[in-house]
């Protein structure tokens, strides 16, 4: 157990790496890796703004990559990481993907479907439900979100 949440912990960082990319480029700053047997096979981060679809979450961007890494669409044994919890649409494509688990940094209380405003992970009614691991580097991951906001309203109000 104490190897999990070291390990939780580490990969925790590294998609809070993948954050601070989507930071560096005026987006919102969330980040997800997704681990299948010890090695990190998917990345993402928010690309919505820049590619003008929203359809660029960190989430989706992770999933394709780990799809095309493992030849399937199927991510059975993987695990995702990521700074905030899923929205809907990414909730149902982990669903879909069959991912194992999934690790979150910080609630998303305006938009989580992984336990905040409904749990689309692990209704009993899906033929697929995913382990959650909840606020593994809370703060930070918070922290991220908050700074970029203040920022931001920081700047429109400066215009």
């Amino acid at each position: 157990m104490r190897n999990q949440v070291r390990d939780d912990v580490y990969y925790m960082k590294k998609a809070l790496h993948q954050a601070k990319r989507a930071a560096a480029l005026g987006e919102v700053p969330i980040g997800c890796v997704i681990l299948y047997e010890g090695r990190i096979i998917g990345r993402g981060f928010n690309r919505r703004k820049t590619q003008h679809t929203t359809l660029a979450h960190a989430e989706l961007t992770a999933i394709r990559q780990a799809c095309r890494v493992i030849g399937d669409w199927r991510l059975e044994g993987c695990t995702m990481y990521v700074t905030l919890e899923p929205c809907q649409m990414c909730s149902g494509a982990i669903v879909q993907s069959r991912l194992d688990r999934v690790v979150i940094g910080t609630d998303n209380p305006k938009a989580g479907c992984a336990g905040s405003i409904l749990n689309l992970l692990q209704m009993k009614e899906f033929n697929h439900q995913v382990d959650i691991t909840r606020g593994v580097l809370r703060e930070e991951c918070s922290t991220l979100l908050q700074e970029f906001f203040r920022d931001m309203r920081a700047r429109e109000h400066d215009r």
